[in-house]
């Protein structure tokens, strides 16, 4: 039996309501299991398009699929089932959390999607396991450090069980050891991955595929080194290596 891919998106326009047009036709497939980089400058698209993947953005143009199921914002109950397939993790992880402790954030999402009792439990007990963080289970999101609280917001989404995991720009503000080991549990995870990034090597660490989103069109798609190589390429859509950074 063939597995749908995670993601399809044919043919996808948006104009916000102030006449700006952010996407102009966006065609791309993300299979089961794929880590993908969304690479571009700012105002490129990247967050309209991530935004369309779980119906907060209509599609005015086009469509978007997940997991062979159309995303149609006007179908209430599909909405929801998309949504808990999509799980988005913002830069600022203070965006998520909320709850006075750990285990009741990382419980709030399959709560209301009708979990209760030992089977909600194993559930939060396992998002935790999954980042590294069973210990703090009980502790106040507010007395972690900043890289705790990213692992945290990650762990929201995982008890969710999500088809696609996205991350907005995964690594801003970690420092070395707690990037380090947030791109350890990426690595592990048995999920579709797309990551939105500025951040070059972290996307060639972890994403074996990249694409560049640029004025609201899909301008390269293909292996990340192939792209991070092309100096021309990068430098035309205002993307950088760090200095020193070697392709290894």
């Amino acid at each position: 039996m063939t597995t749908a891919p995670s993601l399809v998106i044919t043919n996808l326009a948006f104009a916000y309501p102030d006449g700006n047009q952010a996407l102009y036709g966006v065609n791309l497939i993300v299979n089961q299991g794929e880590r993908v980089a969304l690479l571009g400058p700012n105002g490129a698209g990247k967050t309209t398009l991530v935004l369309h993947m779980n119906g907060i953005h209509p599609a005015m143009q086009g469509e978007i699929s997940i997991a062979g199921q159309i995303v149609d914002a006007k179908d209430k109950e599909a909405l929801k089932r998309i949504r808990s397939k999509v799980g988005i993790v913002f830069q600022d992880p203070d965006d998520q959390l909320f709850m006075p402790t750990v285990g009741e954030d990382i419980a709030f999402g399959p709560y209301n999607m009708g979990k209760r009792g030992a089977e909600l439990d194993a559930i939060v007990d396992q998002a935790l396991a999954q980042v590294g963080m069973s210990e703090f289970k009980d502790r106040p999101p507010h007395h972690l450090s900043f890289g705790q609280r990213r692992r945290i917001a990650v762990a929201t989404v995982l008890a969710m069980k999500p088809e696609i995991l996205v991350m907005d720009e995964p690594s801003s503000n970690l420092d070395p050891a707690s990037r380090r080991e947030l791109a350890d549990i990426l690595r592990a995870l048995d999920v579709t991955i797309v990551m939105v990034t500025h951040d070059l090597p972290y996307a060639y660490e972890l994403c074996e595929r990249a694409v560049i989103l640029s004025g609201g069109i899909i301008v390269a798609d293909s292996s990340t080194e192939s792209i991070l190589k092309n100096a021309d390429l990068l430098a035309s859509h205002r993307l950088e290596l760090p200095v020193g950074f070697s392709l290894s």
